[in-house]
């Protein structure tokens, strides 16, 4: 399971809305299951089909959390046309391990649709996403 602050869920509906048409990608730190931080970042690939991250910039964000005593909970990309499952790409990509991969879906514009997953050797299993008011 996940927990995600609902200020926290719904700037992620915000940057993938903000992102559309493209891909947007960002990070999740926190302690245990509990999300606490959210770090935006910049799709280099500024593509609506794939996100790259910058390597500086994932580097900056892994210092930010270090210092701050919270570890990467989360991967979270968009898929602007897409449902939220992870294409053949996001797999094959997913090489973090020990991290959720979250995909929010703009594909049906009246309903966001977010989901958790983690992916390890190409294994995907669906996760619980819990929001909650802090």
């Amino acid at each position: 399971m996940l927990r995600i602050p609902a200020s926290i869920y719904d700037d992620l509906v915000a940057h993938a809305r903000e992102g559309f048409p493209l891909e947007v990608c960002g990070i999740l730190g926190g302690t245990g299951d509990t999300v606490s931080a959210i770090y935006r970042m910049v799709n280099t690939d500024a593509s609506n089909e794939h996100f790259m991250m910058e390597p500086k910039e994932q580097f900056s964000v892994v210092k930010d959390l270090r210092a701050k005593g919270l570890a990467m909970l989360a991967i979270y990309h968009s898929h602007p046309e897409t449902p939220a499952r992870p294409s053949v790409e996001d797999i094959r990509l997913a090489l973090t391990p020990g991290v959720s991969y979250i995909i929010i879906s703009l594909a049906d514009p009246a309903k966001v649709d977010i989901k958790s997953f983690h992916i390890e050797a190409g294994n995907v299993e669906p996760e619980v996403i819990e929001v909650f008011n802090h």
